[in-house]
């Protein structure tokens, strides 16, 4: 199999580009380098567009990175102004963004260097797994401009560092480092920032080896449990034990582990 590269919404969308390895890992950038990655639009249409490519092409792993100086600074204040029906596309927009990833079947990973701000920082805390650059920076200016957030992170960062935390974050408007960040459970790992391209590579190919149907099952009872009642999450754990055992790719897994 080739790597393939693929554009959306008319075949001319250069603000978001993909490309599918030899082992089914779907690698989407975005690619607005000049506005260090800003949000418009066109990066939401490419970005929805890539993560629906992702599951077509029924990829095992996405990374989510961004071209240039930073991750994601977030809204393009610049180019459009939020309000009326263009404040609620760019919204529902977002939104479909955090849907698409977590609805994705494998793990979603974001690869962070520079600023992961405002709806950067959603899309970093909607993934499954974040590799930081010890020199990231992450934030939400949102209430600082007269916004609030859309992508779903009023759901998502009180479950992950906690109601207080979340709250400072939000309405503060702080700016964090990647070592508070993973001290506050929002990012995986931090590694320097000359080696993040690398540790994001083998991240991506240690979760593409492994069994697919354990790994996917395994996201969705840990999506599903903050939701669950504790029976209700056990039930849960033992439909998914059976239909994992019985895939083809963990039988040859427990066939491999045996052989060590």
């Amino acid at each position: 199999m080739t790597d393939r590269a693929f554009n959306f919404e008319g075949g001319d969308n250069d603000a978001v580009r993909y490309r599918l390895d030899r082992s089914m890992v779907a690698w989407i950038t975005l690619n607005r380098p000049h506005r260090l990655n800003a949000i418009n639009a066109t990066l939401i249409d490419g970005l929805v567009g890539s993560l629906v490519r992702a599951r077509a092409d029924a990829a095992a792993v996405v990374v989510l990175r961004g071209e240039g100086r930073a991750f994601c600074s977030g809204h393009d204040l610049q180019e459009d102004e939020l309000s009326g029906t263009q404040a609620v596309s760019i919204a529902q927009g977002l939104q479909d963004v955090t849907r698409r990833m977590q609805e994705f079947a494998g793990p979603v990973v974001s690869a962070v260097h520079g600023y992961a701000l405002g709806g950067g920082f959603e899309f970093a805390l909607a993934s499954d797994l974040v590799v930081a650059a010890r020199s990231a920076r992450f934030g939400f200016p949102e209430v600082a401009v007269g916004l609030t957030v859309t992508g779903g992170v009023t759901k998502l960062l009180p479950q992950l560092a906690g109601p207080m935390r979340a709250k400072r974050l939000l309405m503060l408007g702080e700016m964090i480092g990647a070592d508070e960040a993973l001290a506050m459970g929002l990012v995986s790992f931090v590694c320097e920032p000359e080696e993040l391209d690398q540790r994001i590579e083998q991240l991506a190919q240690e979760l593409a080896a492994k069994p697919r149907a354990s790994l996917s099952l395994t996201k969705q009872a840990l999506d599903a449990g903050p939701d669950n009642l504790l029976e209700k999450q056990l039930e849960l754990e033992v439909e998914h034990l059976l239909s994992a055992a019985k895939s083809k790719d963990a039988s040859l897994a427990r066939d491999r582990f045996r052989e060590r």
